[in-house]
């Protein structure tokens, strides 16, 4: 069977995309998936994890690639073919550039930090995701609960008609800190909610992926 390609894509930079993806792929790993990262950004975030991640362990128990914008489809062909999953990392912009991994995904994971801000920069990911028929779902990243900011991202999130994600990543330092580190929270010695918080987002990717 194919690999599935998940697109994290935001045209806000500081969104959370690369700790969404990073994350996602260990938990996957750690499941026993084939899992594979494709950094489409030139910032590079995604990369200088996987290098930082090999520094440390030796094996990286995942494979990684760059691509630019118009090679993905050729990149993810390959991919496709040895690897469970496909986590693919986006500029944080949203152009005609954009357009070539969003057809190649099976779902678009969009996170939102409880900011109106980020939630107005989904606009454009959702538009062209509508194009071309893709299903799209907003993670709220950074949440803090039972606060009304959190809350009316997440009414806002609704009325814009995108799917939202029930599992809320909360504001927590250890997904800064395993992430310079190159390594997931689930790797954190440190067992704590944030642990929690990736299993359920992986779980329910996974639930919309089937």
């Amino acid at each position: 069977m194919a690999g599935k390609v998940i697109a994290v894509a935001q045209q806000k930079g500081g969104s959370g995309k690369t700790t969404i993806a990073v994350n996602l792929a260990v938990a996957f790993m750690q499941q026993g998936a084939r899992v594979s990262l494709l950094d489409t950004d030139p910032q590079g975030s995604l990369g200088r994890w996987f290098m930082a991640r090999r520094a440390r362990l030796g094996d990286p128990g995942m494979e990684f690639s760059t691509s630019s914008a118009w090679g993905v489809g050729y990149e993810c062909e390959k991919l496709r073919r040895d690897a469970d999953f496909i986590l693919v990392d986006t500029p944080p912009k949203v152009d005609a550039d954009l357009r070539p991994t969003l057809r190649e995904a099976n779902l678009i994971l969009i996170p939102v930090a409880s900011s109106h801000v980020d939630l107005w920069a989904t606009e454009g990911v959702l538009d062209l995701a509508r194009r071309e028929r893709k299903r799209t779902t907003v993670v709220l990243n950074r949440a803090k609960a039972g606060t009304r900011l959190g809350e009316e991202v997440a009414a806002a999130a609704a009325a814009l008609e995108a799917e939202l994600a029930e599992t809320r990543l909360a504001n927590r330092i250890v997904y800064a800190e395993t992430l310079g580190e190159g390594l997931g929270v689930l790797e954190s010695p440190r067992r704590g909610p944030a642990c929690d918080e990736i299993r359920r987002l992986a779980a329910e990717v996974q639930a919309l992926l089937a």
